[in-house]
């Protein structure tokens, strides 16, 4: 089959284009051609973006340099060839210079075929630099602001953690209070929680937040979630859910699988206000080492795909470039954070996976997941996590924390808890307390990072030297990844991301003590 070509040739022979054409049918093309001769047509043809261009050197009403400037101007990729019996070496050399393609002589016009080859490997290898290097930049861009996040998440969760931790226990209290008071409270709670979660955002943008990883089957999770996405998008919207067959497992976090489909069926919806459609697929895919060099981001081998498709009013192209950035949103002011496809983003990456996005402006958008399989098998069942009971106890508790008044507040919280609390402002302190108290010290709470350069994690391991056995539980604004690869921590088992509240603090504690 022929290479269907779409040309635009400024020339003011008839006869002469007429051959050019000819020359291309025999290399192998299947020109549609149009020729020009004033540079009102050339702009006019030219805003069609032909698939290349032919230039006379030598004409009477227009110039072969201002056609190639004309090109520039609008930095289009569209090969420019010369095609000229009267231009000599040297000004060949200074129009390639200037930037056109290549030239090619009239009585040599059986090298066209091979010219026109060359021009569009060059282009495409042009593009895809190009494009690898915006991936890159932005990759770049996305890792600096993910840094950001982490360390402005830690301060705001130490101070979440006083406004969290001093309401809840004002309110178990309750003595004193009047309704309205009450629910003053309840609303600084409600407020504090809702902090907590864009926190939460923030390190999962910044690949920063704990993942409980487990092998699972993405059917499962979409089949699990899809009621309730339905439930988000409203009467109007009509949710389609197409599994794949015999679908490969994955190593992936349920509950952060979840909040992927519900940030996309929540952004789709948005991209819906009259109502519209909304289909979750699931498909087995191989990505080749070609495809894969495409992308700096993408491996070649199998993937489990997950695809989200709306009709909705589509993505404008000068934002598909943005729109996982942290707080880029072009919704109206208390519409959106600008966090749900960063945090996406950020999810995907945790998994060693990554995506790719699909829109057009009223047709609607498209996103793929591209997450590593497993070797086939079946997935174990994802259940649902069950709350304990909040239970206290009488063991003896060492706290080290050196924010003054989250170790006032937990040591409050233990308290009623019925723990035994001996508290330190930091590591050499708890040292010199396990000194005097190590019979009777049952449990370790202490921050990961604290000043003196003595971390949580230096004081356990010289605590354990001791008493191999002593349980430990660490507690961090940061994610558990500041412990690095030496320290596995899990949230619930040995690990407390601030801000935490009594039940989870007690929960926790009864966990560990009583393994």
């Amino acid at each position: 089959m022929k290479t269907p070509l779409n040309v635009l040739t400024v020339e003011d022979s008839a006869d002469d284009a007429l051959l050019l054409v000819n020359e291309l049918k025999s290399a192998g093309f299947d020109p549609t051609w149009i020729r020009v001769e004033t540079e009102s047509e050339y702009c006019t043809c030219l805003d069609a973006q032909p698939d290349i261009i032919f230039s006379d050197f030598t004409l009477p009403r227009f110039s072969t340099t201002r056609a190639l400037e004309l090109l520039l101007q609008r930095r289009l990729e569209i090969p420019f060839i010369i095609v000229s019996g009267t231009i000599g070496e040297e000004r060949a050399v200074e129009c390639l210079k200037a930037g056109a393609t290549d030239y090619v002589l009239k009585d040599r016009l059986q090298r066209l075929g091979p010219v026109v080859q060359r021009a569009f490997r060059e282009v495409r290898t042009r593009t895809e630099r190009r494009d690898l290097e915006e991936k890159l930049r932005q990759a770049q861009k996305m890792e600096s602001i993910g840094q950001l996040a982490g360390g402005v998440a830690h301060d705001f969760n130490n101070l979440l953690a006083v406004i969290r931790g001093g309401t809840e226990l004002v309110l178990m209290d309750g003595k004193g209070l009047n309704e309205v008071e009450r629910e003053h409270l309840k609303q600084v709670l409600f407020a504090s929680e809702r902090a907590g979660v864009l926190v939460r955002q923030l390190l999962t943008f910044s690949r920063k937040q704990a993942l409980q990883l487990r092998r699972i089957s993405l059917n499962e999770v979409v089949g699990n979630i899809a009621k309730m996405l339905q439930r988000v998008l409203g009467p109007t919207i009509s949710l389609n859910v197409r599994v794949g067959p015999a679908l490969a497992p994955v190593h992936a976090d349920v509950g952060m699988m979840e909040q992927v489909l519900m940030n996309l069926a929540i952004n789709a919806r948005d991209a819906m206000p009259s109502g519209g459609e909304l289909t979750l697929s699931t498909s087995n895919e191989f990505v080749s080492l070609e495809q894969a060099k495409l992308n700096p981001q993408v491996l070649a081998g199998h993937f489990v795909c997950l695809t989200v498709v709306d009709n909705g009013c589509g993505i404008p192209k000068e934002h598909l470039v943005r729109i996982f950035e942290p707080f880029f949103t072009t919704k109206e002011i208390g519409k959106g954070t600008g966090l749900g496809l960063a945090t996406v983003y950020g999810i995907i990456q945790q998994h060693h996976g990554w995506m790719t996005v699909h829109s057009e402006i009223v047709k609607g958008t498209t996103f793929r997941i591209y997450l590593p399989a497993l070797p086939t098998g079946t997935g174990e069942p994802i259940t649902p996590v069950t709350e304990k009971a909040m239970w206290g106890g009488t063991e003896t508790v060492l706290l080290v924390e050196d924010e003054a008044a989250i170790r006032s507040l937990t040591q409050l919280a233990l308290n009623r808890l019925g723990y035994k609390v001996i508290e330190a402002e930091s590591a050499a302190a708890a040292l010199e307390l396990w000194r005097q108290h190590r019979d009777e010290i049952n449990l370790v709470l202490t921050d990961i990072v604290m000043p003196g350069g003595v971390s949580g994690l230096d004081l356990a391991k010289t605590l354990r030297s001791e008493i191999s056995s002593l349980r430990v539980i660490f507690t961090s604004g940061y994610s558990p990844d500041v412990a690095g690869k030496d320290f596995k921590l899990r949230e619930g088992l040995n690990f407390l991301q601030k801000p935490y509240a009594p039940h989870q603090l007690a929960q926790t504690l009864r966990t560990v003590l009583d393994q």
